[in-house]
């Protein structure tokens, strides 16, 4: 590549990112969120882990004037209302705000509960001990509602794809989301909401059996997202699997077609329950990834090709050596992939 094709190159990608910056108030940003147009993502609002201290430091900070990073947010433009701001990067700052200075309104908006901050352990100002917004003398609660705040806002005007990537680039702040909770952060809709909806049936958890640590970091979205992302494109697969995923969640998003996807996929867990009513488990007692691709879109296959399929007389295949090979050494292989739902949906159909 030529120094002027590099040049032409980052011109179009800079162009496909259209930023614009503010300067808003703390009472300002307050009411954004009390009104709901500021907007914390349900995968942001389970990761809020600041401690009063740290909370404490940054209301310290703001009340000295001393500058703290920019809020980014990402613009969402809906036809008919104002826009709101998403956040992408600034979680813990912005839940600290509500969490101090919020009325219950804004508290709720963004799932706090139980009773707003008391400021402990500050550096500086230590006759603010123990003291909540409300017992602030009201110049200091004044003083405190106009200190200004930077907010940097992706516009609306970026294609979806530009604002994942982003948004996997930004979100650095003090948390760490998981592809999958960037994903419910990002693509936000019918599609997300019905795999959030069908990880809570109980014919799904009796059969996935997860690790009580990955419970609430977006896994068993996840898994969902993989059964029809493999039942309907396992053909397709290359060998990176986030990008697969990404791909077809932003397919999914404008085709979610929620009464075709859930059908089958009741249909299949409730087949699968019976089938394993202790979960499909490794010997270590939990259900891997790779197994549960092989047996649950295995299964889901089957049974387009016999709706009235029944329960196998034998199972100790899933733990065999034969479906091992498709399930261990380097699995995300188009040849693994396949072989190991094609080997599944076979063993259901009796072949």
């Amino acid at each position: 590549m030529t120094p002027q094709e590099q040049r032409n190159e980052l011109d179009i990608q800079r162009r496909q990112v259209d930023f614009d910056t503010y300067d808003v108030t703390v009472d300002e940003l307050l009411r954004r969120v009390e009104r709901g147009r500021v907007d914390v993502a349900p995968a942001y609002q389970r990761k809020f882990r600041w401690d009063g201290e740290r909370q404490s430091k940054l209301v310290e900070s703001i009340f000295l004037g001393i500058p703290i990073p920019p809020l980014f947010m990402a613009t969402n433009q809906i036809i008919g209302t104002s826009s709101n701001w998403e956040v992408v990067d600034g979680l813990q700052r912005v839940t600290t705000l509500v969490n101090f200075a919020g009325n219950d309104n804004a508290r709720t908006r963004i799932g706090l509960k139980g009773s707003p901050l008391k400021l402990e352990k500050l550096e500086k100002l230590n006759s603010f001990h123990q003291f909540s917004f409300s017992d602030l003398p009201g110049d200091l609660r004044g003083l405190f509602e106009d200190r200004p705040l930077k907010v940097i806002v992706l516009n609306d005007k970026s294609e979806i794809r530009v604002r994942f990537d982003l948004f996997e680039r930004i979100n650095t702040g003090g948390i760490k989301l998981t592809h999958q909770e960037v994903r419910e952060c990002v693509f936000r809709g019918d599609f997300i909401d019905l795999i959030d909806t069908l990880s809570e049936r109980p014919s799904f958890e009796a059969v996935v059996r997860l690790p009580v640590s990955s419970k609430n970091d977006g896994t068993p979205q996840e898994y969902v997202l993989r059964f029809f992302a493999y039942l309907e494109r396992y053909m397709q697969f290359e060998h990176a699997v986030k990008e697969f995923l990404d791909e077809f969640t932003i397919t999914a998003r404008d085709s979610p077609q929620v009464e075709k996807r859930t059908k089958i996929f009741e249909k299949t867990f409730d087949y699968l329950e019976r089938c394993f009513p202790e979960g499909i488990k490794s010997r270590k007692g939990t259900t891997p990834v790779n197994l549960y691709e092989g047996v649950a879109v295995g299964a889901a296959l089957a049974f387009k090709e016999n709706p009235r399929l029944s329960l196998p007389r034998d199972l100790t295949w899933v733990l065999g050596d034969e479906l091992k090979q498709y399930i261990s050494g380097a699995t995300n292989t188009r040849s693994r992939v396949r072989g190991r739902i094609e080997y599944c949906r076979d063993k259901f159909l009796g072949r």
